[in-house]
């Protein structure tokens, strides 16, 4: 009995598209620029191989910014939707 209770108040979820897919992409991109001018020791160790691929970051630096651009992301996801802009 609890469980339908739960399942009554869930709201429905959307579909995955390729709006939300870019959304997501600009928004870590948005993360990583702004990483790229704050972070104090962008290059802290371990490195990360072939770091010229990730524009001189260390491990510590793309786990920050890649978390933050994904939290950004689904708030801005989940924003728009709510608005029903997608």
């Amino acid at each position: 009995m609890l469980t339908s209770t739960f399942l009554a108040v869930v709201p429905a979820t959307f579909q995955w598209t390729p709006a939300v897919a870019a959304i997501m992409i600009v928004c870590n991109i948005l993360a990583i620029a702004l990483g790229k001018y704050t972070i104090k020791y962008p290059n802290a160790e371990p490195a990360m191989p072939s770091s010229n691929f990730f524009g001189g970051f260390g491990l510590p630096a793309v786990l920050a910014t890649t978390s933050f651009g994904h939290i950004l992301g689904a708030g801005v996801i989940l924003g728009l939707h709510n608005l029903g802009r997608i």
